[in-house]
């Protein structure tokens, strides 16, 4: 099954018009985006666009040979003048399934937002599902296998992306393919990494795929380090890089502090960012979550571990610390590293990166200073990716 992207943008397409943002105005060449829309082994069309007879062209394809036109969008879209030849646009009820001539059958999934979701099965028997924007599937979504191509919105709806990995209709094979691209996330290199980080891709306008192809799917790293100043859009970033996986474990190894009204305000704020779906750990003993088998953690902060874990070893006295202290820490730090190296979870870690700013007046703010300076550079030894957010943009320092 051969499937051709007539469009992968937001219904206004990117650039929108007359959209003077920053993202808008460096959408150019192919990072310019026409209203989505799909061309099925060139016998399936999904959402009639306009333009989509000369997008069809650019792209080596035909419109003539088009038994079906569905519609996905909550609405039937603006008022066009059908092709001459192409069939009246319709849509499939919910749950009804359709059977083509072709060879193709296509069944109509329901959302949780109005708008209809196609899954299609192709002469062959490979599978695709493909979303409207701002739709996730209502329920649970139960297919006999995963999906070979998955197209949704990403960006808008990375929690549809979370569902359907959880009901296993997203599997490690399968292609997870942006649609619906608006302005929201800067075009580029910065869109292809936020979405690499989800398993998931972008392609150019008019880019023709075999559905089933598994060689374009990105690799989500195993495990990665989030580094930045106070405030620099640290935590967002890493919450962003899980927030399209199931399950996720969020390890707060600040605690509850009871009593300081400002440590209170921002673990709320963190815990309103969250997906419902995630659950919270607060513990600073991240060896055996290292350890066992289970789904994605999300750990914020290293900083608060390392705190934790000089005081256990009475690091702030100078006696102490040369008396056994220090060699405890670097144990400490050695067993956390080491479980990092040999986890099987995917982790996404944070930590601050202090070591740029005014040196410390106080003999134990500069002992801090430099436990975490080796700390980080001691657990970004054993990550695939690490990332330094500056001003809530992140700059990737390994893969």
């Amino acid at each position: 099954m051969e499937l051709t992207l007539l469009g992968t943008g937001a219904p206004a397409g990117l650039p929108r018009p007359g959209c003077p943002c920053a993202a808008c105005a460096s959408a150019l060449g192919a990072d310019a985006r026409a209203a989505t829309s799909l061309l099925v082994d060139g016998a399936l069309l999904f959402d009639l666009t306009p333009g989509a007879a000369l997008a069809a062209a650019r792209a080596g394809r035909s419109l003539g040979g088009v038994r079906q036109v569905l519609l996905s969008h909550p609405h039937d879209g603006p008022a066009l003048e059908v092709p001459a030849g192409l069939p009246q646009p319709g849509r499939v009820p919910d749950g009804r399934e359709l059977a083509l001539l072709t060879g193709h059958r296509v069944r109509a999934v329901a959302l949780d937002a109005p708008g209809t979701g196609y899954a299609v099965t192709g002469p062959d028997g490979r599978r695709l599902l493909y979303l409207p924007p701002g739709g996730a599937p209502a329920g649970r979504e139960e297919p006999a296998e995963p999906y070979a191509m998955v197209l949704l919105d990403v960006v808008g709806r990375p929690d549809a992306l979370a569902r359907l990995r959880e009901a296993g209709a997203v599997g490690p094979a399968t292609d997870v393919v942006a649609v619906h691209l608006d302005h929201g996330v800067p075009p580029g290199a910065e869109t292809r990494r936020r979405l690499a980080a989800a398993g998931a891709r972008a392609v150019p306008d008019g880019t023709a795929l075999e559905v089933g192809a598994f060689e374009g799917v990105p690799g989500v790293p195993r495990r990665t380090l989030v580094l930045g100043g106070a405030r620099s859009g640290k935590s967002v970033e890493a919450e962003r890089r899980l927030e399209s996986f199931p399950e996720v474990l969020y390890v707060a190894t600040g605690g509850t502090r009871g009593g300081d009204a400002e440590w209170a305000a921002r673990v709320s704020a963190h815990r309103e960012r969250r997906p419902g779906s995630w659950r919270t750990a607060e513990t600073c003993d991240l060896v055996p979550l290292l350890k066992d088998d289970g789904p994605p953690l999300l750990v914020d902060c290293l900083s608060l571990w390392l705190t934790d874990a000089m005081d256990a070893v009475g690091a702030w006295d100078d006696a102490e610390w040369a008396d056994g202290g220090e060699r405890a820490l670097r144990d400490r730090t050695e067993e956390l590293t080491e479980a990092v190296r040999g986890t099987r979870r995917t982790v996404v870690a944070v930590s601050n990166e202090v070591g740029s700013g005014i040196v410390p007046a106080t003999a134990s703010g500069r002992r801090y200073r430099d436990e975490l300076g080796r700390l980080n550079a001691a657990f970004a030894r054993e990550c695939e990716q690490v990332l330094l957010v500056v001003a809530g943009q992140a700059v990737v320092l390994r893969g």
